[in-house]
């Protein structure tokens, strides 16, 4: 979250609200965080307490299987739900014609071989 946010750790740490040294050990996996660390995490970023409890999580309204997302995803995420829905519609399109020619790809060097 911190580096998504592009924030160091004095920045980020007063912003949950625990010490630069907390933070650095909870970094290091020194320690877990506590249930005020934790609450907030999800007050000030919008984070899944589910993922941060156990780095995945089941959605139970659409019975998916979440895995943790790398830094890349989740920045794209972020950026993404600041859009609006039309802008988030265009997004999906995009998405959907690379997957179809990337499928396309797949199936042409497939009957090649």
């Amino acid at each position: 979250m911190r580096k998504i946010n592009k924030l160091n750790q004095i920045e980020f740490s007063q912003i949950i609200g625990i010490s630069q040294g907390t933070l650095s050990e909870l970094e290091k996996d020194k320690y877990k965080p506590s249930l005020e660390t934790l609450i907030a995490l999800k007050l000030k970023f919008n984070v899944n307490l589910e993922w941060l409890l156990m780095d995945e999580y089941i959605d139970y309204n659409n019975g998916l299987f979440c895995v943790e997302l790398d830094n890349l995803e989740s920045k794209l995420v972020l950026e993404f739900r600041k859009l609006d829905m039309d802008d988030k519609q265009e997004i999906e399109d995009i998405i959907n014609l690379k997957l179809k020619r990337y499928r396309d790809k797949s199936l042409r060097n497939n009957k090649g071989t």
